[in-house]
């Protein structure tokens, strides 16, 4: 009668190999769960920017734009505009008279986000106008 206790190699390799068919289907959900929840966060994070941005227009009186160093002064948006934040890179252009300006947000890298974003004074929030960076024809359309 055999009286050792434990696993045998084999045993063990049909564990080993049952788990990584496990990983091998989870982990690409995981990954589109996570870029779309980043997207979701950059979206709602142009709202609130564009949101600051009318507020500093019409508490300055003179209805122009501020920086992101000028709107952070200002209390109304925090520092993670100005560096990276759920994958995303946010960036201002703001034109010579500061009447106009466009902010977007540019994934850092392909796993943290498939699209990249931009807004204007308009505050209809875009998919990137490069057609590499927005779903298939939807390149400066706004996001549905």
């Amino acid at each position: 009668m055999k009286t050792d206790k434990g696993f045998s190699l084999l045993e063990l390799l049909i564990v080993v190999a049952i788990i990584l068919i496990i990983a091998t289907i989870a982990i690409p959900s995981l990954l589109r769960s996570r870029q779309a929840a980043n997207e979701s966060s950059a979206v709602a994070n142009i709202r609130t920017f564009n949101t600051a941005q009318v507020s500093y227009a019409s508490a300055g009186g003179a209805s122009s734009y501020g920086t992101i160093g000028e709107l952070t002064a200002a209390g109304l948006i925090d520092s993670r505009f100005s560096g990276m934040f759920s994958g995303f890179t946010f960036g201002l252009d703001l034109s010579a008279d500061r009447l106009q300006y466009t902010v977007y947000a540019t994934a850092a890298a392909v796993n943290t986000g498939r699209y990249d974003y931009y807004s204007t004074p308009d505050l209809v929030i875009r998919y990137s106008t490069d057609s590499s960076r927005a779903p298939s024809g939807l390149n400066g359309e706004p996001v549905r």
